[in-house]
């Protein structure tokens, strides 16, 4: 794909770039070297002087991936020439790592890409642990990727989840408040401690059931494992999470047969980084059992 804009006024290239078209200065120098800014179908520099008429063009084909393309069930939620969003399985991971190159989300989106002879990439702008369910949003290109990682700073990006969980909350809905920290390595996991940075969740109490709640989690910070280590450090730990359950939680979790954690990424609202359009984006999945 490509970003077109008729310049309304006179300046240096670079203005619009990063005005107009809100380009990172990493990507702007990245395609001033690579020859990939034109103005009327000329390439130019960063410090062309525009005028008012002309077009300014700009190629945001992405370099090939280091890891396979592959074919598989991707569920596609949303598409269009910017954006996609599907909906991930339990027990698959985002995109490959040094002990998995293969069969992840990043290499199915890979492999439907070439299919559909679309020049993209995968740039996850929200990441599900492998067990975590639901909605998955990839920016299709560099420029892209870079707008949302804005967005998410400024707070734009509005996550929902859904969750099981042992017992209940005393209130039908209100706030986690506890910092994270995370424990002394090789240990990946995480814990409440006051030396923690600041974390927030807020819950909301969807369904009472024997023995367990169906919850509504939104977190309002972005911590690794933060609704699953709020949830627990609550007394509430999420059904099926073998990290952070109690000895109780885990025997519900059996007598339940799940052979994961009941996390479900349930929807996702942000404006649309090209035309701000708000856009709402559901899971076909729930963590309800």
């Amino acid at each position: 794909m490509e970003l077109n804009h008729i310049a309304t006024r006179c300046g240096r290239l670079s203005s619009f770039l990063k005005e107009e078209l809100h380009m990172s200065t990493s990507l702007m120098n990245r395609l001033k070297w690579q020859d990939k800014l034109f103005v009327n179908g000329v390439s130019v520099y960063t410090d062309y002087a525009v005028q008012p008429g002309d077009v300014i063009t700009v190629p945001l084909d992405e370099p090939e991936a280091d890891y396979p393309a592959q074919q598989g069930k991707l569920d596609i939620l949303y598409e269009d020439d910017h954006i996609l969003v599907v909906d991930k399985p339990v027990g698959m991971l985002v995109h490959p790592s040094r002990s998995q190159n293969e069969n992840t989300l990043a290499n199915y989106i890979q492999g439907y890409y070439q299919q559909t002879r679309q020049h993209c990439a995968c740039h996850p702008i929200t990441r599900l642990d492998r067990d975590t369910f639901g909605v998955v949003l990839m920016a299709k290109n560099s420029h892209i990727h870079a707008l949302f990682t804005a967005m998410q700073e400024e707070g734009k990006l509005q996550k929902f989840y859904e969750a099981t969980v042992f017992s209940a909350p005393a209130e039908d809905e209100g706030f986690i408040d506890a910092p994270i920290a995370r424990r002394p390595l090789p240990s990946l996991l995480r814990f409440v401690d006051p030396s923690g940075k600041p974390s927030l969740t807020r819950f909301r109490v969807l369904q009472r059931l024997e023995g367990r709640t169906l919850l509504q989690l939104q977190p309002l910070t972005g911590r690794t494992h933060q609704l699953r280590v709020h949830c627990a450090h609550m007394g509430f730990p999420i059904l099926g999470d073998p990290q952070y359950g109690t000895t109780q939680s885990l025997e519900l979790s059996a007598q339940l047969g799940l052979q994961s954690q009941l996390l479900c990424a349930k929807s996702l609202t942000f404006p649309h980084p090209i035309s701000g359009e708000s856009l709402t984006v559901v899971s076909n999945q729930s963590a309800n059992v």
